[in-house]
């Protein structure tokens, strides 16, 4: 048994459908600890919000099929009835959508949703809970917050709208926060607020955070550890300075040679991945990139094409863990992916 406050094993989140079912997380497993941040990265489809929901039971009442272990402080959050789930959420774990506008309900203000959080789970006065907002508005930077407690969220900036959902999220000092790309649709001046301000409020309150992302360079500022997904499967997991630095899956790669080198190098390439992501209807046969992978020639027999690669300890040891066939994934990375992502980095070390 783990000691981790957050302990994920094994989970699977299945949907049927008329056309077949919808294999949206194959066997998740992770770990967190308290006052720690993880990051969570793929494209689009590739299982990251389906797989958090299910810690917050927002698959309840559908036609999902859920099953594994999410243990939250020793306790399987999957066993819990509605009711236990319903208390559960928010007071021990809540999320950061990735919308604020579309999350908030319009007709009612700000300060009404945000107390409602509170109203829920304490046995308080409507006054007392107006006050705890204010000041939970106060502590995640909206200016004059005794007054724009009454506004509507449409008069919220984007930015103000976000810090608006981080004070709802907080308000019942959650041990678990979920952040579901947090920056999205932001300046890039306000990403770097509330970034900043999430890590101000973690240290305050040792929250544990998933941060679900596309941008890698949020994963870099943020997470102290990293889990890749691809077709609903991770495929690349442990300590995000080892992720970012020593990569051994080959989508990882990719993933990092489609963003702009933190190295500055103005030589620097962005190549794509080619393909898209595959349909979790009807996944691949063997290890699910194998479609969209350069290296499968690397790779001897039809591995990639018929077995499923598993999670297994990377050349650097630790708690990093791939996916992948590749004998040597770190030497491949080092001769032919870096040369041509940071040729002036490469030159440096030479």
């Amino acid at each position: 048994m783990t000691d981790s406050f957050l302990s994920v094993r094994d989970l699977v989140v299945h949907f049927p459908t008329t056309d077949g079912i919808v294999k949206a997380t194959e066997g998740l497993s992770y770990d967190l600890d308290r006052g720690k941040t993880l990051g969570i990265v793929g494209e689009s489809g590739s299982g990251k919000s389906v797989s958090s929901s299910a810690i917050l039971g927002l698959h309840r009442g559908t036609n999902a099929q859920v099953s594994g272990q999410i243990l939250l402080d020793g306790d399987d959050l999957l066993q819990l009835n509605d009711e236990q789930m319903r208390r559960c959420r928010g007071r021990d774990v809540a999320m950061i959508f990735q919308d604020p506008l579309s999350a908030m309900h319009p007709y009612y203000t700000v300060g009404n949703q945000i107390g409602e959080a509170y109203l829920v789970h304490n046995k308080v006065s409507k006054k007392a809970a107006r006050a705890r907002t204010i000041e939970m508005l106060d502590r995640v930077g909206i200016p004059q917050p005794d007054r724009r407690v009454d506004d509507y969220p449409h008069q919220f900036s984007g930015g103000m709208r976000q810090r608006a959902m981080i004070a709802m999220s907080l308000m019942n000092d959650p041990g678990l926060l979920i952040a579901d790309e947090p920056t999205t649709a932001l300046d890039v001046t306000v990403q770097a607020q509330i970034l900043d301000l999430l890590q101000d409020l973690q240290r305050e309150f040792n929250s544990a955070i998933i941060i679900i992302t596309h941008d890698l360079g949020v994963v870099a500022e943020m997470a102290d550890d990293v889990l890749v997904m691809y077709a609903g499967r991770a495929v690349e997991y442990g300590p995000t300075k080892e992720i970012l630095v020593h990569p051994e899956m080959p989508y990882t790669w990719g993933l990092l040679s489609s963003v702009p080198d933190v190295t500055g190098d103005t030589d620097a390439k962005l190549i794509p991945i080619r393909g898209n992501p595959p349909s979790l209807l009807n996944p691949p046969a063997g290890c699910a990139f194998n479609p969209r992978c350069d290296h499968r020639d690397k790779v001897p027999g039809d591995l990639c094409t018929t077995v499923v690669p598993e999670l297994t300890p990377a050349r650097t040891g630790g708690n990093h863990t791939k996916r992948c066939h590749l004998a040597n994934p770190d030497e491949v990375y080092a001769t032919e992916i870096l040369p041509e992502i940071a040729p002036d980095l490469v030159q440096g070390q030479a």
